[in-house]
């Protein structure tokens, strides 16, 4: 997914290295003179020969590990040093952390931060991670200075975990950050096409789907009391209201309860659990594509009810209200469903970071991803993490690291067929903590 390739930028130099040589060799070779000496040709074709040997071996050449130092002892500093050492793509060599203070994190303690200098010339790293909480009056700006000049690469911290796991660490984000940051294009064009490419896909999925979806129609009023389809008021784009539509997956309430599953699993149906499990609940919403209120891609629009509780408690939950909501979203393919306020704020760092960096090919892998998970059946299963089990390189690490989840854990899925109850879902997540 989202990880730092050097390896692959570096094959695109060598292989624009080898064009070159052939290009020299190709254009050179048709543009000799007739009378040009016999030497000089075998020179020319020597040169060319060498030359396309070294862009060969450019191209076998292994790409030089990360050896990285972390600057700081924070929790975004020992997080990072945890996802570098489970991005197996890297090939990173930890080096170790700098701080004023020995850090929590899983990697040795090096030293003070002003003895940077020293620590760089002692283990020779070729990446610096800015990630110290507080870096006014802290931050050694003479030497990290050097050791950019030194061709050392220094990168914030932030930028590091955004391309490492495809979310955004918002708890560490400050608004100046977020405004400063690159990103967040909002191309014309793109919109336009990804807008065509979402009403074509609802056309064409209600006509070619409308024997399924009568079927499915039929079991559900079959297996349970009450009507087909299920309507909520969700928040669109702009924080505007509009009526969503789902199969309906549970038999109706007598009394509203709270939202979350774990008051209402016993009202899930037979049926809606099928349907659940392959996101076939789902599929109604290609109408709501139609009447403009998505699109096929988004971030998954929360029931207006919500919103004053997510837009207290979630930072920067306002922004996603500034694309259109879809279908399936970067949030779903990689987490999953929420159970609690804190699942959601988990989810909103991967919806930020859709909206800061959405692109069409982001959507075309969206898309692909979310058709593996209906057809594997994990649509509403489980909460998905995409870490690999981490690897604890000494007694401090394997004390410290919480572990990230080494396979799928099984939880709730949120519950949509009821009214949202701000006191009860505050009481939930109160509990949870």
């Amino acid at each position: 997914m989202a990880t730092i390739d050097r390896s692959r930028t570096l094959d695109v130099f060598h292989s624009r290295a080898l064009c070159f040589s052939l290009a020299f060799v190709g254009v050179w070779g048709m543009s000799l003179p007739p009378d040009l000496h016999l030497p000089t040709v075998m020179l020319l074709v020597a040169v060319g020969l060498a030359l396309m040997r070294v862009a060969l071996g450019f191209r076998h050449e292994k790409a030089t590990p990360w050896r990285v130092v972390i600057l700081g002892g924070g929790p975004l500093a020992s997080r990072i040093a945890q996802e570098i050492e489970t991005s197996g793509g890297l090939g990173a060599e930890p080096a170790g952390m700098v701080d004023d203070h020995p850090p929590e994190g899983p990697w040795p303690w090096l030293g003070r931060l002003d003895r940077l200098k020293d620590i760089v010339d002692r283990v020779h790293p070729n990446h610096i991670v800015v990630a110290l909480e507080e870096r006014r009056g802290h931050l050694p700006l003479a030497q990290l200075l050097e050791s950019r000049a030194r061709g050392v690469v220094v990168e914030d911290a932030l930028a590091v975990y955004e391309r490492l796991t495809g979310k955004i660490a918002i708890e560490a984000l400050t608004p100046g950050a977020l405004i400063m940051t690159k990103g967040f294009r909002n191309d014309p064009t793109s919109e336009k096409v990804a807008r065509l490419v979402s009403v074509t896909a609802a056309v064409v999925g209600l006509i070619l789907l409308a024997p399924f979806l009568g079927v499915t129609a039929l079991l559900i009023k079959l297996d349970s009391r009450g009507p087909v389809l299920f309507f909520q008021d969700r928040a669109g784009k702009n924080g505007q209201s509009f009526r969503l539509w789902k199969f309906r997956t549970m038999h109706p309430a007598e009394i509203h309860r709270s939202e979350w599953v774990q008051d209402n699993f016993d009202r899930i149906t037979r049926v809606g659990r099928l349907l659940r499990r392959f996101r076939i609940d789902e599929l109604p919403q290609l109408v709501n594509i139609l009447r403009g209120e998505m699109n096929l891609v988004g971030p998954r629009p929360h029931p207006m009810s919500n919103q004053e509780v997510f837009m207290e408690r979630i930072a920067y939950y306002g922004l996603r209200s500034t694309v259109r909501p879809g279908v399936t979203g970067w949030a779903q393919i990689q987490y999953g469903y929420a159970n609690n306020i804190d699942q959601e704020t988990e989810k909103m760092r991967y919806d930020l970071y859709y909206i800061k960096n959405r692109s069409l090919w982001l959507d075309f892998t969206i898309i692909v991803h979310t058709f593996a998970i209906m057809l594997l059946g994990s649509g509403a299963s489980h909460v998905r993490s995409r870490i690999p089990p981490r690897r604890a390189t000494s007694a401090v690490a394997a004390e410290f690291d919480p572990g990230p989840l080494t396979e799928p854990i099984p939880v709730p899925v949120p519950v949509y067929d009821t009214a949202y109850v701000a006191g009860e879902t505050t009481k939930v997540a109160e509990a949870a903590r």
